[in-house]
């Protein structure tokens, strides 16, 4: 699994959660998801991502 793909795992399945949280708990659980989309955003345009440094950590590869 690459980098790339972990990434899109990882926010795919929190952004999932999150809304599970929002109908199920409460709704201030998608600020939560906001977050994500604003965190995936952000990394879009500066091309830095906290989670990328983390994966490399891990030992994922780029491509």
């Amino acid at each position: 699994m690459t980098i790339n793909d972990a990434l899109r795992l990882i926010a795919g399945t929190m952004i999932l959660i999150s809304l599970i949280l929002a109908v199920s708990l409460s709704i201030n659980w998608l600020w939560f998801t906001a977050f994500i989309g604003g965190n995936l955003i952000q990394s879009a345009f500066t091309k830095w991502c906290p989670m990328i440094f983390l994966l490399k950590k891990l030992g994922l590869k780029d491509e």
